[in-house]
């Protein structure tokens, strides 16, 4: 480590994994990658359940009606990919995708609360996301006639353009989005799945914005669809660490260097700015940092600010979820309307619940 580097990173995060290869690739710099970990991913991390357990359960071990710690990736911070979004595009373009091994999700629900009616009760149901039109004149969510008004409004999506005034139905771009749910007259079990499993919003604050900005999103949704599959998400099969492993093997290919199980004792500045790290007695130095936030935080406190905290589950279960046809992988998405759920300081921020069998399980 008694070198002098371009560039030092903090931690193996999915973030400084992609900076670190991308310097290292394109700009030829001399990088230092270390992480406190074992592993890469860092709070984006894959953990098989011995890390699992040693991460959660003070080190313990864990009980052999799991199985292997091969048959395991759990995620820290379970996401999907879009198919058609950006970080795919980024991936093809440095290459980074074909260290990865890649899946299609099966499926993603919706929970939607019924009410009831003369012969069945109050209670919550979990009903397929229909990817096109075909699928939604068959959907469970939507009765007959909303059935076609919803067709329609897929059709006005796929012709949507911004610059093409003719596709807008006289409702202008910097208009809210509610105004295109009143347009088509749909329901507002409806628009909650519009805006939550399809723009992949997560509050109803969605219902407010511009609707250039929904429709981007609603529009990427749509050409992410039939590009590998009938579901726009794909996921690679080993877990997001894999997407920080691979832009860190991509770096070391670029001659980054690497070492896990390594702190950061103590961040060097020097009139203000930054000279270098001190770690098990040995000091780097470079002229750029670039840092996971709790690497600063033990340094100098006072240099990061907490904005907010966030609650994450992990649930293990040996079943698959009812109603979602015993999919091995589907994606279940909470709208906020159907939990009675107000954003708020301290309230829990009820989003996603992911499900991944045969042979990884997890959920958030």
């Amino acid at each position: 480590m008694n070198e002098t580097y371009d560039v030092i990173v903090l931690g193996t995060g999915l973030k400084e994994c992609i900076l670190a290869g991308l310097l290292a690739k394109l700009d030829n710099y001399k990088v230092l990658q270390i992480d406190r970990n074992g592993y890469y991913g860092a709070e984006s991390a894959s953990l098989n359940l011995t890390n699992l357990w040693k991460q959660f359960r003070d080190g313990k071990t864990p009980d052999k009606k799991y199985g292997e710690n091969r048959d395991w990736n759990v995620d820290l911070i379970p996401k999907f990919v879009m198919a058609g979004g950006d970080l795919l595009k980024l991936l093809f373009k440095s290459g980074v995708i074909h260290y990865l091994e890649w899946k299609i999700i099966d499926g993603t629900y919706v929970y939607q609360w019924d009410k009831g009616g003369l012969f069945s009760s109050a209670k919550g149901v979990i009903c397929k996301v229909p990817s096109n039109a075909k699928e939604a004149l068959t959907s469970d969510l939507m009765g007959l006639f909303e059935k076609n008004r919803f067709r329609k409004f897929l059709n006005y999506v796929e012709d949507w353009k911004e610059d093409d005034k003719k596709t807008h139905k006289k409702i202008e771009p910097k208009h809210p989005f509610k105004d295109v749910i009143k347009e088509f007259g749909l329901e507002e079990n409806t628009a909650d799945f519009i805006g939550h499993a399809v723009a992949l919003e997560t509050t109803d604050e969605f219902l407010e914005k511009p609707v250039k900005t929904v429709m981007e999103s609603l529009k990427m949704y749509q050409n992410s669809i039939g590009r590998y599959g009938d579901s726009p998400f794909i996921y690679p099969v080993y877990g997001l660490s894999g997407l920080a492993e691979g832009f860190s093997r991509m770096c070391s290919l670029y001659g980054g260097t690497y070492m896990l199980n390594r702190d950061c004792d103590e961040i060097i500045f020097e009139d203000g700015k930054f000279k270098g790290i001190k770690s098990d007695g040995e000091t780097a130095f470079a002229k750029m940092l670039i840092a996971d936030p709790t690497y600063i935080k033990k340094s100098d406190p006072k240099k990061i600010k907490s904005l907010g905290k966030i609650i994450r589950c992990i649930c293990i279960l040996n079943h698959p979820i009812k109603n979602t046809n015993n999919m091995a992988s589907t994606q279940i998405i909470l709208p906020q309307r159907q939990i009675k759920r107000k954003n708020g300081k301290n309230l829990i921020n009820l989003r996603y619940i992911y499900c991944y069998f045969k042979p990884y399980t997890f959920s958030m």
